[in-house]
């Protein structure tokens, strides 16, 4: 995933999640908010609680990968995907798989 898909200030992942638009599950939190710059952006964000630094960065590398093979950075969309710690014991597929679905609804 580029840099310019990504979420990095404060400022921009406080705009999309006081939005309020949602979507909850078991395993992630997605708030999203429609943009105009045509590109999808995320931010990711893992709570300390759950792991250590190795551990959460390892997540965030794992929901990138997951973003570019699904490959729908058509949509201008911001999302702020804030992981679960249900997230952390599941192998990659299943992470794939409730990525997209969640995806697909929005």
């Amino acid at each position: 995933m580029k840099k310019e898909n990504r979420l990095r200030k404060n400022h921009e992942f406080q705009k999309v999640i006081s939005n309020n638009k949602i979507i909850l599950n078991k395993y992630l939190v997605i708030y999203y908010l429609n943009n105009k710059t045509k590109k999808l952006r995320v931010g990711i964000s893992v709570s300390k609680k759950f792991i250590n630094a190795v551990g959460r960065n390892k997540l965030k590398r794992q929901v990138r990968s997951i973003l570019t093979i699904i490959d729908d950075f058509s949509k201008s969309l911001d999302l702020v995907i804030i992981l679960r710690k249900p997230f952390l014991k599941i192998s990659f597929n299943d992470k794939k798989k409730i990525i997209e679905k969640i995806l697909r609804r929005i």
